[in-house]
């Protein structure tokens, strides 16, 4: 980054380029703000790698990730939003107006919008990549419709994991929940469900050591961690829930987070400093879904727009 050249300002500065970050775009853009918008590394978020979105209101025939994020883009780029393709790197908002620093340059704004998202955690394991979306999801509300009558598997052992397994067997003929300890963490509750459910098996104290297919999932390699006695099985998809780890480091020390290091906002979005919202999956760990982080965003955009009027007409 040239530190000496003069940063660019904006009233209105989202950070990511997911559905809260676009939805947001759209209408800060209609708002007149011209917002400038960071995607960040992944243009779209985790939906630009979903294969195909059924769940998202005006398409009954289902859309692909990728197309359903060129649609947002073109959508708030029609009326006035500017997306450059560059990550923050450090933001300072002690001050103002704000200030980003990214890898390219800097901006200064008066009201930012942070909707980094998170990202979900992934085994890293041989063929995990290559499949994404061809039988590996993070998400079964996502994902579970095209499982039909097929043998699954999920792997994670807390809550999570189990809700979702129990989710699948709407769609699945069997889910297999795969945990690498001989207990699982998940609630008593959730746990007494799951074990009395006749579609749900467990393998405990085994790990996925690779995924196995070539256009889509066909099996896994399997380890015993104890006994390292390995073997492979056939399955039609592999569900990874071992938790998701929200784009916030950037943040630390500055906006309030919890203890999951979500960002900690009131229902209208704004976090503890004024003028600094946070919408999508940077603030939501329950729902995760390409509306409702669409909708926190919409929401950002208009409290963004308050702001800045009534600060307008108090300086």
């Amino acid at each position: 980054m040239n530190k000496t050249a003069q940063p660019t300002h904006t009233p209105l500065l989202i950070l990511g380029a997911g559905p809260a970050g676009l939805a947001a775009a759209l209408y800060a853009a209609r708002a007149d703000l011209e917002p400038i918008v960071l995607t960040g590394p992944a243009l779209g978020g985790q939906v630009s790698i979903t294969y195909t979105v059924e769940n998202y209101p005006g398409f009954p025939e289902g859309v692909e990730g990728p197309d359903l994020v060129g649609r947002f883009q073109e959508q708030a780029e029609k009326f006035g939003a500017r997306l450059v393709l560059d990550t923050a790197t450090a933001a300072d908002f002690r001050r103002r107006p704000f200030r980003v620093e990214t890898t390219k340059t800097a901006y200064t704004a008066d009201a930012v919008i942070i909707a980094t998202g998170a990202t979900a955690k992934q085994l890293g394991v041989p063929g995990e990549d290559d499949l994404i979306g061809m039988g590996v999801s993070y998400c079964a509300t996502c994902d579970g419709h095209f499982f039909k009558g097929m043998d699954i598997m999920v792997v994670g052992g807390g809550d999570s994991a189990l809700e979702e397994a129990l989710f699948l067997t709407r769609y699945a003929s069997s889910v297999t929940i795969v945990h690498r300890r001989d207990q699982l963490r998940a609630g008593a509750l959730l746990q007494k469900r799951a074990r009395s459910h006749p579609k749900i098996h467990f393998l405990m104290e085994t790990v996925v050591t690779e995924i196995l297919g070539d256009d889509m999932v066909e099996g896994v390699r399997l380890r015993h961690v104890v006994s390292g006695a390995e073997q492979e099985r056939p399955t039609a998809g592999v569900f990874i829930f071992i938790g998701h780890h929200p784009n916030t480091d950037l943040f630390e020390g500055q906006i309030a987070l919890d203890d999951q290091g979500y960002i900690l906002t009131d229902k209208y979005t704004r976090t503890n400093i004024p003028g600094v919202f946070a919408a999508g999956e940077v603030a939501d760990h329950r729902y995760r879904q390409v509306i409702t982080s669409a909708g926190m965003g919409a929401a950002a955009a208009m409290e963004a727009t308050h702001f800045l009027e009534d600060n307008e007409r108090l300086s």
